[in-house]
């Protein structure tokens, strides 16, 4: 299957697709009359297969339908909801889009179109409708076929998430995310019979691809919460009744911090794995999810420029190890050296992927396209550089030693954050720990963490550099320790390292 609508076509119509919060279910019938019909609309309005509509809704079974329905017959542009106008006009503009798609006709996302002179439909519904239906204040026209798009129609755009320079455009075609969902749905042994409890955001490529796309693959169900909400989690856990869930770290360690006085839905779960991707799980935190939950915790390796997935540790076929984003998953994987590209255990150099799932080039960006993506020394394809750096061992697991760029370089000593991370973690007062540079006069950089305590654990930041000092070579202990009640996230709840000493008010030592 190489589109979108094909994946659609596929399912059994009577079969559940989406569900939500005290909503009534929609099955895959209901969901391909409502992207046939969204879709000709959308084409009685004038646009067209190559158009770009930015999305604006809250998190929940509509932005995941209009995703669907958007990407099958245009171009899809989620775009986060809680953007101000100027962010807004920002991204609009970038990505050119020919009509905006919101549920509020005064917020800032629509005041920003308005500006623009771009075309705005908003989304109604009524309380008796299923989880994801909705109408545009468009004119109807003729549903549009399921089968319309081709596998090199782009069907997704999405910016980067950097916060060094201006964000890229990175556009994804229905060959691009298909095949990513369909490498997440093998590499977790999807059925029909799986439910997965969304909490991810739906304008970022984990929740889209790893929660949505790849359950409709299988032709399985997805029970859409409003986003993560920890107070929340656990009822939604009661009612969804999920074989599985997927979430950065972050919201694992909120989940954990609240299993104790959930009991008892904790212990009727039906949790068949979980899931953790978008930033490096703590090996502390997996063996928590394990032990609480009783089921293996699968973590991935992904980024938007692989319309998500890229390594996974087997769910079938081979342990999970702790530390390890597991095995390819899909595209093929190598390390980079001076030497040349490698699957070697133990070669540590940056890691290249290339595959189905990969896009073919940044937008109307030949500098970051130069830097970032090179031919096969043999012939073969096109490699992309992800920016991390890693090795094999001897089973073929991966492991991330860390961002290139957020490799810390304190007079010449190059250190891993990751590796100082797990050392914090590892004291039983530290709940999470995120270590990070700092600029220094005479070193150039010089090495901080941040840390919030578990509750009701005490601990001054003179012990944790102790504890930190006893394992660890002295170069690689923080010279400060900040103890926060919360560390900064972005706006998919991971951390940043990357301008964190800005963000906390840390100047040059």
């Amino acid at each position: 299957m190489s589109t979108i609508g094909q994946i659609l076509s596929n399912a059994d119509p009577k079969a559940l697709a989406f569900r939500a919060p005290d909503t009534a279910a929609l099955n895959y019938g209901g969901l391909t009359e409502l992207v046939a019909r969204i879709g000709g609309t959308l084409r009685a309005a004038g646009l067209q297969r190559n158009a770009r509509v930015a999305i604006v809704l809250p998190n929940g079974a509509q932005m995941a339908t209009a995703f669907l329905a958007v990407a099958n017959a245009c171009i899809a542009a989620p775009l986060n909801p809680s953007y101000k106008v100027d962010e807004f006009k920002f991204y609009i503009e970038d990505l050119r889009s020919q009509l905006l798609i919101t549920d509020d006709a005064n917020g800032p996302a629509t005041m920003a179109a308005k500006a623009l002179n771009v075309p705005i439909a908003l989304v109604s519904s009524n309380n008796v409708d299923p989880a994801g239906i909705f109408n545009l204040s468009l004119a109807d026209g003729t549903p549009l076929s399921l089968e319309d798009a081709s596998a090199d129609d782009e069907a997704l755009v999405l910016h980067t998430s950097g916060t060094t320079s201006r964000p890229k455009i990175v556009p994804l075609s229905q060959e691009n995310v298909t095949a990513s969902a369909a490498n997440i749905a093998a590499s977790l042994s999807l059925t029909p019979a799986d439910t997965c409890m969304n909490i991810m955001p739906l304008f970022h490529i984990h929740g889209l691809i790893a929660a949505v796309l790849s359950s409709l693959h299988a032709g399985a169900s997805i029970y859409c919460t409003p986003g993560f909400n920890a107070l929340k989690i656990y009822s939604w856990m009661q009612d969804a009744a999920p074989t599985w869930y997927t979430a950065v770290p972050t919201m694992h360690q909120a989940i954990l911090s609240r299993a104790t006085r959930n009991a008892e839905i904790v212990a009727g779960a039906k949790l068949r794995l979980i899931r953790s991707s978008s930033s490096s799980l703590p090996p502390q935190v997996m063996a928590e999810l394990n032990e609480t939950f009783g089921c293996p915790v699968v973590e991935a390796y992904g980024m938007t420029e692989a319309a998500h997935q890229m390594t996974s540790n087997p769910i079938t076929s081979g342990p999970q190890k702790p530390g390890s984003v597991g095995i390819a998953a899909g595209p093929e994987v190598r390390v980079m050296t001076e030497a040349g590209l490698t699957t070697d255990a133990g070669r540590l150099g940056e890691i290249v992927i290339r595959g189905r799932n990969v896009t073919k080039g940044y937008e109307a960006n030949e500098k970051a396209n130069a830097e970032n993506f090179f031919a096969d020394p043999e012939g073969n394809g096109i490699w992309f550089r992800t920016g991390d750096q890693g090795q094999f061992d001897e089973e073929g697991y991966l492991s991330i030693t860390g961002r290139l760029k957020e490799i810390i370089n304190r007079g010449g000593e190059k250190i891993s954050p990751r590796e100082v991370d797990e050392v914090l973690m590892d004291h039983a007062a530290v709940a999470q720990a995120v270590t990070f540079a700092v600029p220094h006069k005479q070193l150039g950089e010089d090495v901080a963490a941040a840390v919030v305590l578990r509750e009701g654990q005490a601990a001054e930041p003179k012990e944790l550099r102790s504890f930190a000092a006893e394992r660890l070579a002295s170069f690689k202990v923080p010279r400060q320790v900040l103890i926060l009640d919360e560390i900064p996230k972005g706006a998919t709840g991971k951390l940043q390292r990357i301008g964190l000493h800005e963000k906390l008010g840390l100047g040059e030592g």
